[in-house]
């Protein structure tokens, strides 16, 4: 008698359940170019896609490294009750006193 956990056993056979619909979508529209030409969504131009791709006066950042870190509960508290981002100001506050201590 083989137990449940044998390799050699095969596992019932479980035909997935679409839930979904027929797709809805206009196939026909995207082949032809014609899908991004809609009102609601202008072509954007150039010069903004550049913008957000290309940032002048950008410093290349140095990789990070993921830490564990221990902080009294009040200090982890106040940078978190500043907003998103708090530990990016927590690094950066480091940073400043490794400047100050040069």
């Amino acid at each position: 008698m083989k137990s449940a956990s044998s390799r050699s056993e095969k596992r019932p056979t479980v035909k997935r359940k679409f839930t979904s619909a027929k797709s809805k979508t206009d196939r026909s529209r995207l082949r032809s170019g014609k899908a991004s030409s809609a009102p609601e969504h202008p072509e954007a131009e150039m010069r903004h896609i550049v913008r957000g791709v290309v940032r002048q006066g950008l410093k290349i950042q140095p990789a990070k490294s993921a830490i564990s870190l221990r902080v009294d509960q009040d200090v982890l508290e106040w940078f978190k009750s500043q907003g998103p981002g708090y530990q990016t100001r927590i690094n950066a506050v480091l940073r400043a006193f490794r400047d100050a201590s040069v």
